[in-house]
């Protein structure tokens, strides 16, 4: 049997990641599980035989490297994203959270600041340290909304090497607008980057950052697959900017870090971006049904451009979030006073949770 002879504070870990805690959503086997946001549909049929069919091929030439570039999945993703890019403009990796330490590792390091307004998505300072750069929180005004004179005077005071801007933000659902953007960017000396991975959950008529990308060459724009297109379990993110900011990620991505299987997959998932897709609006709908019975409920739910809804009203969070687990229901408590988040998963799966949360009473559980 293996004996532990040491513990992590005997190692030579560096100083800056000592006391730190790594990322870790909880995970159970419950029936009910909506804590990370997850695309809870399963990938259609169709679209998963040929996926199959394309990894199957891929296959035979797995003992070859696989194309480094990419070529064929930045194209789809360009096509997919429209705005007039092209391939040169694509970026991707193993999910968008590697996406987001490329670009850290490129501009950020020792010495370099990144910024984001708390609360926002909890990998930001992680991978931000991580990287060995300094992490600086900025702050919102009521509901989590950010007012582009307030988010620009931040940055100006601040003065970051890099700027991470949630467009919606995760974990409250909060939409961003562009004049926040553009302003932020105008402020910001360094790269911006937009992290858009929720956006295929916004209204139809919303506008995207990429709208912005011409002639700001320090904007980035980051996507996932892991939300909308219900592809978590492949890692899948990419980002479109300018073509300097590929090249520069070039420097610092390792050889042949995509493989074949997951070019594949991702290619033949993109062919079938409109059945992908076709399960937002399910999504959506459920979304609004939590918010509006919620609501009903007696607690406060956050406007959301997302697949989740953030709820304040909460009495004792921990509490309720153990008796909904209790209850078979796991959602996330993210550390916001009074809150909790729910991810918005099938009809079945929505009714689950509202009537496990209505049978604990107004408020929710408190603790005995």
């Amino acid at each position: 049997m293996f004996r532990v002879s040491v513990r992590l504070d005997d190692l030579p870990l560096r100083d800056d990641l000592r006391g730190l805690t790594p990322y870790g959503a909880p995970q159970a086997p419950l029936p009910v599980a909506l804590n990370v946001n997850e695309n809870t549909h399963p990938v259609p049929e169709d679209v998963a035989d040929d996926i199959l069919d394309s990894v199957a091929r891929a296959l035979r030439e797995v003992n070859r490297y696989p194309d480094r570039e990419f070529t064929a999945l930045r194209e789809g993703f360009a096509e997919y994203l429209g705005h007039g890019l092209s391939a040169a403009q694509i970026w991707a990796a193993n999910g968008s959270n590697e996406v987001l330490q490329h670009l850290l590792q490129a501009f950020g390091g020792p010495g370099r600041t990144a910024f984001g307004f708390a609360p926002t998505y909890s990998m930001y300072p992680l991978l931000t340290r991580a990287t060995g750069a300094t992490y600086a929180h900025g702050t919102r005004g009521v509901d989590y909304t950010l007012a582009p004179e307030d988010a620009a005077a931040q940055i100006e005071r601040a003065q970051p090497d890099i700027v991470f801007l949630c467009a919606p933000n995760n974990p409250t659902g909060t939409p961003l607008g562009l004049d926040v953007i553009e302003a932020v960017y105008d402020a910001a000396p360094g790269i911006v980057i937009v992290d858009e991975a929720y956006q295929e959950f916004a209204p139809r008529d919303s506008r995207s950052a990429l709208t912005l990308l011409p002639d700001r060459p320090r904007l980035v724009v980051s996507r996932t697959m892991s939300k909308a297109f219900a592809f978590a379990g492949a890692r899948v993110g990419y980002l479109a900017a300018d073509p300097a900011v590929i090249d520069a990620l070039r420097l610092v991505r390792l050889p042949y870090h995509l493989s074949a299987l997951t070019q594949a997959a991702a290619t033949a998932a993109l062919r079938h971006a409109p059945a992908m897709l076709a399960m937002v609006d399910d999504i959506v709908g459920q979304r609004d049904r939590i918010s509006a019975t919620l609501d009903a409920l007696g607690y406060r739910p956050f406007e959301s451009w997302t697949n989740f809804v953030l709820f304040a009203g909460v009495e004792d969070p921990a509490a309720t979030w153990q008796a909904l687990y209790d209850r078979g229901v796991l959602i996330r408590d993210v550390g916001i006073p009074h809150s909790l988040r729910v991810t918005a998963g099938t009809e079945e799966e929505s009714t689950a949770f509202l009537d496990a949360l209505a049978s604990l009473g107004p408020g929710g559980a408190t603790a005995r």
